[in-house]
């Protein structure tokens, strides 16, 4: 895979994890916050290891 698709990919999860920010804003989600709690994180740790192993390139 190509870092300019990488990067595309990368940019899609990051608009998907601000879904999941708005998400986590409704009161009805219950047990699902823990769900959606764990693909935050997920996605943080993707993001973080994208940005170590791709420094010069800026996703957002």
């Amino acid at each position: 895979m190509d870092p300019q698709t990488i990067k595309e990919r990368i940019t899609e999860i990051q608009n998907k994890r601000e879904y999941l920010l708005g998400l986590l804003e409704q009161p009805n989600l219950g047990s699902l916050r823990i769900d959606v709690n764990q693909a935050l994180e997920e996605m943080d740790e993707l993001i973080d290891e994208y940005r170590r192993t791709f420094p010069e390139t800026e996703s957002n």
